[in-house]
């Protein structure tokens, strides 16, 4: 077989040849790749020289290039593009996969090369960032077990194994779920309240389907779903809000109850052979925050101020609602008490929203000011998928940075929410350029119709960029440090900075312009949003800790633990911390908890948000007091920030940008929780 992925790409930037990869050449290159991995580590492992940093962490770091080309595109497409051929081989491949990693981590040789590195390391004269590869080589596979006898590193493989299948299966539940749950709607004035665009686009998903004539409204990944806001049939949005928060947790095929059960005792069997109290011990002690208590300090302290928010925010509800308001009725009556009591209506800045100008004359644009970067579309290079677009970006000198493409609306093929991703990891070791991926879930109207984004969508867009940008800036030697490489609790950072730059004067009057009348969006509109900053902010905080609440307290148990029921173990950690609000409800049940149960490495790690928000608003303080939006202040966020990617310490990075530690005070002020 001639297969695209046995030799790195020649197209421009490494970007792989989907116009030549089909579905036959996945397994044999995974097979191909896993097998050549494994003698490369069997070469250093059984090295008769005494350990030097270039007889091992080079050769490691060289390792597996074949295995990364294919899981990079692979995953990449069981994401953004799957199909059934790849679902069912991702089931298979994930326990292979799992007893690879571990065939290396595990690799008792390897490990005693690594660690003799690690107690010489003041010893070894070495520069730039290599000692700090050496210390997180050390770290992780301490941590994943490499020093077990025999006897419990095969349990740990075995558990490590079942653990895969059942993330992969998790995730492959809650896309069909997810699917199956869409609300059809046959009459075209049940969606009284949305605009023409998001109608049409209702009517095309439908079509897609073969339910001509008739209307589907399609669930993105969290609970709240857009519609909500601007439905006025009351029914419809119950109809919307019970199909969300049914998924994976009504029984039959794709019920993931059972997989929630069996992935926390086996979390929790896993972290007990390694040491630790619980699989949130084990996860945390390897971030920033350390302990599972710095993690519940900062929550509990959150938990309460948000729950008497959400409070006070509700029954602002009722009163303009003059009935109980449910979750469903949230979203739609926030929107007129924010109206009422700020004269703010977000869909009235909707059709300022065109997504071509958000993309080239405000995401673009407000990097090309910050950092002198230039974005130009690459015709010539073929995507994954006929909507994504590959844009070259290139430095103000003309030297290249990377590709980026953009992956906007949503599919049956794509699962929810949004993300970012690499498609190529830069590394000077390998000699490796850059490509990055932004994916989010607009629904696509017809064709020749525009797409207008709502609000959160705009503000999604700027959060996923940077992600993307972290990724495109920077520059490391080792691919274990490339783009986003870095702690958990701390990757989120970077995209929630540049969230600010939305609503920035001299970007949002770029970008910001009607898209028939060609006017600028009227000034009041952003004057009232600011001055209604805080509006719905218990809500929003209180929805979102009771995710991280829920993710810590499914992560907290202990082997003995018996659960039997899901739904009584939610309600009870929520109960707990105050957040039993049934008007609020979690952010992600259990059951289609995507980024703690699936392979999203957010287990015990869905803090990360608001702990990173803490560096983000000590961020955001520090560029207003620094003049805002300009390009020395970008250049030092790129320098010290960005462009070291995961290379160093990131609470070390971040005293090296702002001068000191960060400060929560202003977390507390944007919250309004003080």
């Amino acid at each position: 077989m001639t297969n695209p992925f046995f030799e790195p790409s020649t197209l421009p930037f490494g970007m792989p040849p989907f116009a030549l990869i089909e579905d036959a050449h996945f397994l044999p290159a995974f097979e191909k790749g896993m097998a050549d991995q494994l003698e490369e580590i069997r070469s250093i492992a059984g090295n008769g020289d005494a350990p030097t940093f270039d007889n091992t962490m080079i050769p490691l770091e060289k390792s597996g290039q074949l295995l990364e080309r294919v899981a990079t595109v692979f995953f990449n497409k069981t994401s953004a593009d799957g199909n059934p051929f790849t679902s069912e081989l991702e089931e298979e491949l994930a326990p292979q996969l799992s007893a690879h990693a571990d065939a290396i981590r595990l690799d008792a040789r390897l490990y005693e090369r690594i660690r003799t590195l690690f107690d010489q390391l003041d010893t070894l004269g070495l520069d730039a960032d290599s000692p700090y590869l050496v210390e997180r080589y050390f770290a992780e596979y301490t941590i994943a077990g490499a020093g077990l006898d025999d006897v419990e590193k095969q349990t740990l493989r075995e558990l490590n194994q079942q653990l895969s299948t059942l993330n992969a299966r998790f995730e492959k539940n809650l896309l069909a779920d997810t699917n199956d749950l869409a609300v059809v709607i046959d009459d075209v004035a049940d969606l009284d309240g949305l605009e023409a665009g998001e109608i049409s686009a209702a009517a095309e998903a439908a079509k897609e389907r073969g339910l001509d004539g008739k209307y589907l409204i399609t669930l993105i990944l969290p609970t709240g779903q857009p519609v909500l806001s601007a439905l006025t049939n009351r029914e419809v949005r119950a109809r919307v809000m019970a199909a969300s928060m049914q998924r994976g947790n009504r029984g039959g095929t794709w019920d993931n109850s059972r997989l929630v059960l069996d992935i926390t005792r086996l979390r929790a069997e896993r972290a007990a052979l390694l040491g630790f109290e619980s699989h949130a011990a084990w996860v945390i002690a390897d971030e920033t925050a350390k302990t599972p208590a710095a993690v519940a300090a900062m929550l509990s302290r959150l938990a309460t101020p948000a729950a008497r928010n959400a409070l006070a925010e509700q029954a602002e509800l009722e009163a303009i609602a003059g009935h109980p308001v449910e979750a469903h009725d949230w979203a739609f009556y926030s929107e007129k008490v924010r109206k009422a009591t700020y004269d703010v209506d977000t869909a009235q800045m909707r059709p300022y929203f065109e997504a071509e100008r958000v993309l080239q004359d405000g995401v673009f644009f407000a990097a090309t000011k910050l950092y002198g970067v230039t974005f130009s579309e690459r015709h010539d290079i073929p995507a994954y998928h006929p909507d994504v677009r590959v844009f070259e970006v290139s430095n103000d000198d003309g030297t290249p940075v990377g590709l980026y493409t953009l992956d906007l609306y949503t599919r049956d093929s794509k699962r929810g929410g949004a993300w970012m991703n690499s498609l190529i990891s830069q590394s000077e070791l390998l000699g490796h350029p850059v490509i990055v991926t932004n994916n989010l879930n607009v629904p696509k109207p017809a064709a020749g119709e525009t797409t207008l984004l709502t609000y959160d969508e705009v503000n999604t867009f700027f959060h996923e960029f940077g992600h993307a940008l972290h990724g495109l800036f920077a520059r490391v030697t080792y691919p274990r440090f490339s783009g986003t490489n870095t702690f958990r609790d701390f990757v989120e950072f970077p995209s929630q900075v540049n969230e600010m730059w939305m609503l920035w004067p001299e970007v949002l009057a770029n970008y910001a312009v009607h898209h028939q009348t060609g006017e600028p969006m009227p000034q009041e509109f952003v004057d009232k949003i600011q001055a209604s900053s805080a509006f719905n902010e218990g809500f929003a905080t209180s929805e979102y800790l009771a995710a991280a609440i829920l993710d810590q307290a499914w992560h907290g148990i202990t082997p003995d633990a018996s659960i039997t029921d899901v739904a009584a173990f939610e309600a009870a950690a929520l109960a707990a911390a105050g957040l039993d609000n049934p008007a609020v409800p979690t952010r992600y049940s259990s059951t289609y908890f995507q980024h703690v149960f699936a392979n999203s490495d957010y287990d015990a790690g869905y803090y990360s948000y608001i702990w990173s928000e803490v560096l983000d608003a000590d961020t955001v303080d520090w560029f207003k007091e620094n003049g805002g939006l300009t390009r020395a202040n970008g250049d030092r966020f790129r320098q010290k920030l960005l462009g070291v990617g995961g290379s160093k310490d990131p609470l070390e990075a971040f005293r090296d940008f702002r001068g000191r530690d960060a400060e929560i005070q202003p977390l507390l002020d944007r919250r309004g929780l003080n």
